[in-house]
């Protein structure tokens, strides 16, 4: 079966960025749903037409993927609002961050604390790899028709291109 509008493929891949450096590495095939919101755009277009066995290669600007990185989601908040143990890395939602912070912080998005300093830690609302060209080696796994229930909910459930900030001590995309 090739790949074509709604349908579910299983994929497996390795990302990197454009220096080479490997991001992230699917080594077990994961389901995503073709013509919902699992994956980008750019990366549906590119599979059109495969079949299980094929490999795609391919390179995602940052405004066809995660986006260009805006210094308008970095907030310097006192380090004091902010629970002890608190280190680089650990994410917040922004609807539950600590009372006191600034008022213009959008509450829709996840922060990454990306810097702690004495009296203060920078919260950054970008996600990990906005403003990153990255390069995609897909293997195509499996491909099958797409269940009603999958259609009407949009994504095989597995939304890797549209998740927020990795959780603390959780070092993979996916």
């Amino acid at each position: 079966m090739e790949i074509s509008e709604q349908c579910v493929v299983g994929l497996t891949w390795t990302l990197k960025d454009t220096l080479g450096d490997v991001l992230d590495v699917l080594d077990e095939p994961v389901e995503f749903l073709i013509g919902g919101d699992d994956l980008f755009d750019v990366i549906e277009a590119a599979l059109q037409g495969h079949e299980p066995g094929d490999r795609i290669q391919l390179q995602v600007e940052p405004e066809q993927g995660f986006g260009d990185f805006d210094d308008q989601l970095l907030f310097l908040e006192p380090r004091a609002l902010f629970p002890e143990g608190t280190e680089e890395g650990m994410t917040f939602e922004g609807s539950a961050l600590p009372t006191g912070v600034s008022e213009n912080i959008p509450k829709d998005a996840m922060y990454t604390v990306s810097e702690i300093y004495p009296e203060h830690l920078v919260l950054d609302g970008n996600h990990p790899l906005a403003g990153i060209a990255i390069r995609l080696d897909i293997l195509v796994r499996s491909v099958r028709e797409a269940t009603e229930e999958e259609i009407g909910r949009g994504t095989a459930g597995t939304a890797f291109f549209k998740v927020q900030p990795v959780s603390p001590g959780n070092d993979t995309l996916h």
